[in-house]
């Protein structure tokens, strides 16, 4: 994965982070956040992918069912954001991806290995975003009064 900073403004950076074949996704990220000290950000990009694991997240068992998608996908939307939880930055990243018979299916982005490439935008956020732990879904929520 290449980046660069495209922008800076009023405390606000901006991103590009061009993944390459062969590229994993969420890992790198972690990485790009926690190098660049990013604890709030926006998210988006667009792409292609030769695998992703989707989620979905089951209300019953508070967790997530695992969607494995093993054939070569658009990446027609992936949107997200970083905020911190228990101190560190995380990120959360949903997605839609299209397979060649242009049925979608999306998801919370757990993995994904880029075939040809994904672009992503990030933007820093002056504000810092925080989560909370919600005991009812057993998941890190934002919680903008923090």
């Amino acid at each position: 994965m290449k980046s660069r900073l495209l922008d800076e403004h009023a405390g606000e950076r901006t991103f590009v982070l061009a993944y390459e074949t062969g590229d994993e996704v969420m890992e790198p990220l972690a990485d790009f956040v926690r190098e660049n000290d990013i604890s709030a950000a926006r998210l988006s990009g667009i792409g292609a992918c030769q695998s992703v694991l989707l989620g979905y997240f089951n209300w019953d068992a508070s967790d997530y069912e695992q969607i494995p998608i093993d054939e070569q996908v658009e990446v027609v939307s992936l949107a997200g954001d970083v905020a911190i939880k228990d101190g560190e930055p995380q990120v959360h990243a949903h997605v839609v991806v299209a397979k060649r018979d242009a049925s979608a299916h999306g998801g919370h982005l757990i993995a994904a290995v880029v075939r040809p490439t994904l672009e992503l935008i990030v933007v820093d956020s002056p504000s810092h975003l925080r989560k909370r732990f919600d005991p009812q879904t057993g998941l890190a929520l934002i919680a903008p009064e923090l």
